[in-house]
């Protein structure tokens, strides 16, 4: 029988409503002011695609919704559109690695307030080399202080002697740029530039853990640590983050983690009695640690590991989130390798009534079928609470399946997935694909001191971008399960999504009231 085109059409729309089903933001029906404010941010993204990504841009040739962050970062900021989303209540941070949350040039300022912090390169630093060689940083005991007569830059300087930050800041030759050289060069070495975010998987890979390796010698020095934490919580919530679960590397520090966890918990607390005082005791639900170590130690370390985690679950319940291994999947040593230490440790607190969740990294690969994308089975079989990254998690029908039925959170990063080539943009992505097969998703930063994407909103920013379904009611369903995938209590997760209900519905009422 043939079709008229009234009839075709109601076919298409039940078609394609019911490809769209599973999304979240097809769960339930918005109100009139979050459809309006929805149609506004919808109109606004085609106008600025043709407005603003349509344009010429100096530096970048070819300009479009969802490129490269490193090199699109700068026009984002100029959008209206970007405006808005800084505006928006986005939940919680569920993947986030502590050591780099901070913005490296404040974590710099803060180096050079602590005459026990030292610096020393191993090699003398020339024009032709400053590029290639990474400064060392170090605290040293007042009784090693050294009071050093030649420069860093000095072409007597005797590689591998400890120099003050501050002096050697200071002193730094001019011809390699004084100190503002000085900053550049240590602030380089701690964050990835446009240049190296195009560099092969491998080289991106090398600079990225290069790192960790040189700010890990600053940020874990005690003094600065409480008010590096105090940062990051603050420029959460400022971004409209509530709430905080991230990663600490116990590895290196594991005989005095009881000091990093007291620190972390009277900073917290510090800070929530600021934001009391302001009248803003809402904003910021609190934080929590997911207890890491890395895919490279010994199965007995790793017993180690669970015990002391065990250990601090006891005197810091309120703390302790969870458990994870954490390093380049596809170079370290996969799930399966570790899964009878980690049965131990599930059977372990079974013993003790203990509840401490295994929140693993998995799948932060492109392979298919190698251990790295294996071990997204392992992290179901398990017991994962959630799943960090997860990149490769829509080759497997099934395992979309399994997350969707047991509630498996997926905490997709998607502009860390970017710059470490994963993918060449967010319209390449497959978090769509999750989406769509409604799989539960957060957005998280992973590491935006490294990357530049402080916050959230950058993320959220490239999700929308990229994307013609996905709309501002899509970004709050992404908001409200990263606070209902949370690992808060019940009665703290139902005051967290309460405190969010109420921002979310101001900031909606904004975008209207703006537009009228």
């Amino acid at each position: 029988m043939a079709l008229n085109f009234a009839e075709y059409m109601e076919q298409r729309t039940a078609l394609i409503n019911h490809d769209r089903s599973l999304r979240p933001d097809h769960s339930r029906t918005p109100t009139e002011v979050e459809a309006r404010a929805d149609k506004i941010v919808r109109e606004l993204r085609a106008a600025e695609a043709v407005s603003v990504w349509g344009a010429e841009h100096e530096g970048v040739p070819h300009p479009f919704p969802g490129m490269e962050f490193l090199t699109g970062r700068n026009i984002i900021m100029k959008t209206e559109l970007f405006k808005i989303l800084s505006k928006m209540p986005k939940g919680a941070i569920l993947h986030a690695h502590l050591d780099a949350t901070v913005n490296a040039e404040y974590v710099l300022k803060l180096a050079l307030d602590y005459p026990a912090l030292h610096v020393c390169t191993t090699e003398l630093l020339t024009a032709s080399n400053l590029n290639n060689i990474l400064p060392q940083f170090k605290p040293l005991a007042q009784a090693m202080f050294t009071n050093p007569t030649v420069a860093l830059t000095d072409t007597s300087y005797a590689p591998g002697t400890w120099v003050p930050v501050k002096t050697a800041r200071e002193t730094f030759d001019p011809a390699l740029g004084g100190p503002e050289g000085f900053d550049k060069w240590a602030i380089g070495a701690m964050t990835i530039n446009p240049s190296e975010g195009e560099s092969a998987a491998r080289r991106i890979w090398e600079k990225f853990t290069s790192t960790f390796t040189v700010s890990t010698g600053i940020i874990r020095f005690l003094p600065l640590w409480k008010r590096y934490i105090y940062e990051f919580f603050r420029t959460s919530v400022e971004d409209g983050v509530s709430y905080i679960e991230a990663r600490i590397n116990f590895h290196l520090i594991m005989l005095i983690t009881k000091e990093w966890l007291k620190a972390f918990d009277q900073v917290q607390q510090d800070f929530k009695a600021d934001l009391k005082r302001q009248g803003r005791r809402d904003e910021f639900i609190g934080a929590r640690i997911i207890y890491t170590t890395l895919r490279f130690i010994t199965l007995d370390e790793l017993d180690l590991a669970w015990k002391d985690c065990i250990a601090l679950k006891l005197e810091f319940p309120h703390l302790i989130a969870g458990f994870d291994l954490v390093g380049p999947e596809n170079t370290l040593k996969p799930l399966i390798y570790y899964a009878e230490s980690l049965l131990r440790f599930r059977d372990r607190q079974k013993e003790m009534g203990l509840d401490i969740p295994f929140i693993f990294h998995a799948g932060e690969t492109l392979g298919d079928g190698t251990e790295a994308d294996d071990n997204l089975y392992d992290a179901i079989l398990l017991g994962t609470l959630r799943i960090g990254h997860g990149f490769s998690l829509v080759k497997h029908p099934k395992l979309m399946e399994t997350c969707r039925e047991k509630n498996i959170l997926i905490e997709v990063c998607p502009i860390s997935n970017e710059i470490l080539r994963l993918t060449s943009s967010m319209l390449m992505h497959p978090l769509p694909v999750l989406i769509n097969n409604g799989v539960p998703v957060a957005l998280s930063p992973d590491d935006p001191a490294m990357f530049g994407n402080m916050g959230l909103t950058f993320d959220f920013y490239q999700v929308l971008a990229a994307s013609e379904v996905t709309g501002l009611i899509g970004l709050g369903e992404l908001a409200r399960d990263s606070l209902k995938h949370s690992t808060l209590e019940v009665a703290e997760k139902e005051r967290a999504l309460a405190a969010w209900e109420k921002r979310w519905k101001k900031f909606v009422e904004s975008i209207v009231a703006s537009n009228v």
